[in-house]
């Protein structure tokens, strides 16, 4: 179950098979794109602005084939992730129908993505020093692994740390290479707020599905904890993204505008919690605990580059 995009058994009420959707439909339904376009692209961009506020340096030909090459990269994780999920038969636990939307062709569609993101990372690494390729091979070890054999992170309570360290520190701390071609511990600090508040959203995702999980063998951070104990620790992470927008303006290490990113995020924060505290054991009525957190995420990490980008005090 995907409870921020939903899905449909793929058959009518009356038993008889749906008609089978558009193929540009199933793409974009496989590969969630509306993850694609918040998860996969905001910390990039927060790298961008970083690297442009802050070190001075924007190459625009790098950018936008670094563009390229994360876009690749998430079609490619995405459709790993549904191939090997309907493999393992996590959805089916109470949807037998859910296979039938994961055809072969997204297993070739992940590996085609894969070898074009690697391409593509090789070009810019020519360019822009070896360093983007270690940030390459590890965002690609964490995307091909996450659910794909032999690790399967996801499995073994890893996925949550993978999906903190891509969506952060790899991905923003990369996108900051490409123009600077130098490390940063500013940069770093600021890779927390993407990360921690993405691993938010892979702990809130994990308790609507917590029985289908725990059936198929998934041991995620929410199976070993608990759902209740799981509602803590995804808000703790959120909590603590917001707060490293506060701390990091107060201590100068981030513009003052910075901080008003966290103050955005913080009533979706609040909204997110009082649902999930009252709902999650019921899991149709915590779907709004998880949009609360989507918008915080979406918010806050907007804001926090936007306040970089428009050079804000």
């Amino acid at each position: 179950m995907d409870p921020v995009v939903g899905r449909e058994s793929g058959f009518e009420t009356d038993g008889r098979a749906a008609a089978r959707p558009p193929l540009i439909v199933m793409f974009c339904s496989a590969i969630r794109y509306r993850f694609f376009l918040y998860a996969g692209l905001l910390p990039y961009f927060l790298g961008a602005a970083w690297a442009m506020r802050v070190e001075g340096a924007f190459r625009p030909g790098r950018f936008w084939m670094g563009l390229l090459g994360i876009a690749l990269a998430v079609v490619g994780v995405e459709s790993f992730n549904e191939y090997f999920d309907a493999r393992m038969g996590t959805d089916r636990v109470f949807d037998p129908s859910d296979d039938e939307r994961i055809p072969t062709w997204m297993l070739w569609l992940g590996l085609a993505a894969f070898v074009a993101a690697a391409a593509v990372g090789l070009r810019l690494a020519a360019a822009g020093g070896w360093p983007i390729l270690l940030y390459m091979a590890l965002g690609g070890a964490a995307a091909a692994f996450y659910v794909g054999p032999p690790f399967r992170w996801a499995y073994r309570g890893l996925g949550e740390a993978a999906i903190a360290l891509s969506y952060g520190p790899w991905m923003t701390l990369g996108s900051i290479h490409l123009h600077t071609g130098a490390f940063s511990w500013g940069g770093l600090a600021a890779s927390l707020v993407p990360g921690l508040l993405a691993a938010s959203l892979a702990v809130v995702n994990e308790i609507p599905d917590f029985h289908q999980d725990r059936l198929v063998g998934k041991r995620n951070l929410v199976v070993r904890l608990g759902r209740r104990r799981g509602v803590s620790l995804y808000l703790a992470l959120a909590a603590a993204g917001l707060g490293v927008c506060f701390a990091g303006a107060a201590a100068g290490a981030f513009p003052m505008a910075c901080a008003a990113a966290g103050l955005l995020g913080l009533p979706f924060w609040l909204a997110s919690a009082r649902n999930a505290l009252a709902t999650w054991d019921t899991p149709k009525e915590f779907v709004p605990a998880v949009r609360g957190i989507v918008l915080c995420y979406l918010v806050t990490v907007s804001a926090f580059f936007m306040a970089l980008a428009l050079r804000l005090p």
